[in-house]
């Protein structure tokens, strides 16, 4: 396919759903950047990291659920393409919420169908997931000829849901208008591998949380183990190219678009092992221990299941903040830990899709932004090291100042055969915390001058962490 680069785009209204995300966000610059007349984003959020961005490049915000048809048409109404990117059950708590993956993922891309339908939409690309064809079964250097993963045999919600809603798109493709028979809707898929960049924050910020908690201790399955990335600026590329696919107005061109009812994998061309690719660089570069321990896929799906099993237990709560997210769930098991890779050589004879930023300059860039919003947060220890000076903490304040009645007995006890008196008790925890408060009050006053934004955080911590606390921020100082 051989077209202007904004063939298409110039002059042309378009909607993005979901357009308040990482992927959405950038898509909306990028359609503005190539002249498009108008932007407009559908999204359930008020406001979110990009929203100030969209708002001050001209896009339209509008804020709506693509579960209730009124809102999906009053965006649409108007507009010549849309890109449907809304989805939900991706990752962290959404994982176990099935009924609502159904009702966001089907019901809400049968909304975006039938508004498009009836305001004369011409042209619907659609976001999918590399879970269509792939469900824990290897796949090497696969392609679009791949039949459909059984629906009765996903192991989660999203990929089920993301593949009916991928083949009631691309059903829907050639669908005439409500009101214009001439004008017909055409669709395509587009499959991204999983998307790394600076402001990601569906998995990596999940995973440096753990990180930072101590909590990231393992990786899964061996070295030989290869998946596929893709950088953000090459998926919306893609995203690009594939709504260019779709016009059916191309003089001296006749018949089908040439991406009309097709899908397509997106990936940065380079299948890599998800540890050493991304995890390990990221950890070293933000002084994260790396995992040294590696578990095998089938005692990693073991140990998922009790987290599915916990999660579903608990699921009448599980939007409560009370609830933390799954460690892992098996579907996540399966991404890391099984080989699947696919070629996006279709994408490229058809729609001219060649990635433009390679995997180490993305890499670069995505650790270069972790840098810098670690720079800009709270440091500290481990999750462990928060345990045991808490425990200590309570333990001589319980046997100092409590009376000995019940367990307290043991704890002073205790205390008692390590310090042998009530008074040497009482002084060590004086002096802990005349301690820890003389190094809050430091940590303060430090903090002031090399991370101002946080100081009233550092004070608090080192307050009760003392020198395990106030080590981090003598490292940033120094540094």
């Amino acid at each position: 396919m051989h077209l202007s680069a904004n063939e298409g785009i110039e002059g042309v209204r378009f909607a993005v759903t979901g357009g308040q995300g990482f992927v959405g966000a950038a898509l909306c610059h990028e359609l503005l950047r190539r002249g498009a007349r108008e932007v407009r984003s559908l999204d359930l959020r008020a406001s979110s990291t990009w929203s100030q961005q969209l708002l001050d490049a001209g896009v339209r915000l509008f804020q709506g659920d693509i579960r209730k048809k009124d809102d999906v048409g009053r965006a649409f109404r108007g507009v010549d393409c849309v890109f449907h990117l809304a989805s939900y059950g991706m990752s962290g708590k959404e994982m176990v919420q099935a009924g609502r993956a159904a009702e966001v993922n089907i019901n809400g891309t049968c909304n975006v169908l039938d508004a498009c339908h009836e305001h004369g939409v011409r042209r619907l690309v659609y976001v999918s997931t590399y879970n269509v064809v792939f469900g824990g079964k290897p796949i090497v250097n696969g392609n679009e000829a791949l039949p459909y993963f059984p629906i009765e045999d996903h192991v989660d919600a999203y990929g089920r849901t993301k593949s009916v809603a991928e083949q009631l798109v691309l059903r829907s493709n050639g669908r005439p208008a409500k009101n214009d028979k001439s004008t017909r809707l055409y669709t395509c898929a587009i499959r991204p591998a999983a998307i790394y960049g600076p402001g990601e924050e569906r998995h990596l910020p999940r995973i440096l949380s753990l990180a930072k908690l101590g909590l990231a201790f393992f990786n899964i399955g061996g070295p030989d183990v290869k998946t596929d990335w893709v950088y953000i600026d090459n998926l919306v590329l893609a995203l690009i190219l594939a709504s260019m696919g779709l016009l059916d107005d191309i003089p001296d061109r006749k018949g089908t678009p040439v991406a009309a009812g097709q899908a397509y994998f997106i990936c940065d061309g380079s299948p890599c092992n998800t540890f050493e690719f991304i995890i390990s660089p990221l950890f070293r570069s933000l002084g994260y221990a790396v995992p040294r321990v590696t578990l095998d896929t089938s005692v990693a799906l073991s140990i998922s299941r009790f987290f599915l099993f916990m999660s579903t237990l608990f699921y009448p709560w599980i939007d409560s903040k009370w609830i933390p997210p799954p460690l892992i769930l098996p579907a996540e098991v399966y991404k890391v830990g099984v080989t699947h890779y696919f070629s996006f050589l279709k994408a490229r004879e058809e729609l001219g899709y060649v990635p433009m930023v390679s995997p180490q300059e993305g890499l670069a860039a995505t650790i270069s932004y972790w840098q810098e919003r670690k720079r800009r947060e709270l440091d500290g220890p481990t999750i462990f090291t928060w345990l045991a000076v808490t425990i200590g903490m309570l333990g001589i304040f319980s046997a100092a100042c409590l009376p000995a009645v019940g367990p307290l007995k043991w704890v002073l006890d205790i205390h008692l055969f390590v310090f042998r008196s009530m008074l040497v008790i009482r002084l060590v925890f004086a002096a802990a915390v005349a301690a820890h408060f003389g190094e809050a009050v430091y940590a303060w006053f430090l903090a002031k001058k090399v991370d101002p934004r946080n100081a009233t955080g550092w004070f608090w911590q080192t307050f009760a962490l003392g020198i395990f606390s106030l080590r981090y921020l003598l490292k940033r100082a120094r540094g």
